[in-house]
């Protein structure tokens, strides 16, 4: 029997023993490898062509948004599955608009899981029950459903990427050693940011990456 590869991306260890324990014990699964940044399961995706990505929102360094964007456009293969424990409507919409093949909340059974990994993997679509219900009234075809992919469809992956870091708490020396570049190209991607998006401090994008789904909550830092 062919088992179907899964890659388990979740920045929580015990999250991602469990789910590795759970599809295991069903038999027709293989678990080929595990990222805790939205970062790395990019590189696990390019590296071990996954037939599905299961994959969280609320990650560090790269969220899993943008490892879902980046993923379904550079290894179209490799089916992506959001596995989240929030069912907000705007990152449903997002995660719809951006290619993902289903959105599951982590309150889901094992079987459920199972289930939509399988279906996933035939080429199908598969959302959690409460998710199925509220799609048709996303709106997903109207300028207010398209607004916030169109304006963050404007920023580079670079520019994310230092978003979110920004997001995060980080200084520009740490955004730096993180991504591998000058503080000096830092402070450029940060005026850039401000200017694409008419913001005009640190504060105004942490909001934004908040508001966009780019993290799911404040950071524990202070913004004067």
């Amino acid at each position: 029997m062919t088992r179907i590869r899964v890659l388990l991306a979740d920045d929580h260890m015990i999250v991602r023993e469990g789910l590795r324990a759970l599809l295991e014990a069903e038999g027709d699964f293989e678990v080929v490898g595990e990222a805790e940044t939205g970062r790395q399961a990019i590189q696990l995706t390019k590296k071990l062509r996954p037939d599905v990505v299961v994959m969280d929102i609320a990650m560090p360094l790269l969220n899993g948004l943008e490892a879902t964007r980046r993923i379904v456009k550079d290894v179209p293969a490799a089916r992506v599955l959001i596995l989240s424990a929030h069912g907000d409507d705007e990152y449903i919409r997002q995660v719809v608009l951006l290619g993902a093949a289903g959105y599951l909340v982590k309150q889901t059974s094992a079987d459920v899981l199972g289930r939509a990994i399988r279906e996933i993997q035939k080429g199908n679509t598969f959302f959690s029950p409460s998710v199925a219900n509220r799609l048709g009234a996303l709106s997903l075809d109207s300028p207010e459903g398209r607004g916030a992919i169109k304006k963050k469809a404007g920023l580079s992956s670079r520019e994310m990427e230092v978003l979110q870091l920004i997001a995060e708490g980080k200084a520009n020396k740490q955004v730096a050693a993180e991504l591998g570049i000058s503080i000096k190209t830092v402070e450029k991607h940060r005026q850039r940011l401000m200017s694409k998006l008419d913001l005009h401090d640190t504060a105004g994008l942490t909001r934004y990456a908040i508001a966009a789904g780019i993290i799911e909550s404040p950071v524990q830092i202070t913004i004067l």
